[in-house]
């Protein structure tokens, strides 16, 4: 039994920041890869940032150099800081987490990802 609890979110303008957070409770074993992704409405899910077992993190280009993925293993919390966020941001922000090796966790679409946060918004206050 596994479930992500996620947290976080809420209503900004542009240029400003956000955290989200992520926890995973689960008896199993060390995941081998946790990512964050988000949907807009009317649009498809998208990989934000992933991480993998050892603590490399992979980014999407729209998001390099303003978000930062980080993980604690021992509390199996995933965080997401946002900053500088754009008007291409907003959306609903889902973790996601999956204990197989491959594929590897940066090339990883969502439909490769098992268990999956409630979901939370970020939306635009402008």
């Amino acid at each position: 039994q596994v479930s992500m609890v996620e947290t976080g979110g809420g209503s900004v303008q542009a240029g400003e920041s956000l955290r989200l957070s992520c926890r995973m409770v689960a008896r199993s074993s060390q995941t081998y890869c946790m990512a964050w992704f988000r949907q807009a409405s009317g649009k498809e899910r998208e990989g934000v940032a992933s991480i993998d077992k050892d603590g490399v993190p992979t980014y999407a280009e729209s998001v390099k150099g303003r978000f930062r993925i980080s993980q604690d293993n021992t509390k199996r919390l995933l965080s997401l800081e946002m900053s500088s966020l754009e008007v291409e941001d907003p959306a609903t922000y889902y973790c996601a987490a999956d204990f197989s090796r491959y594929p590897p966790c940066g090339r990883r679409h969502w439909t490769d990802f098992r268990y999956w946060s409630q979901g939370t918004q970020v939306t635009d206050s402008s």
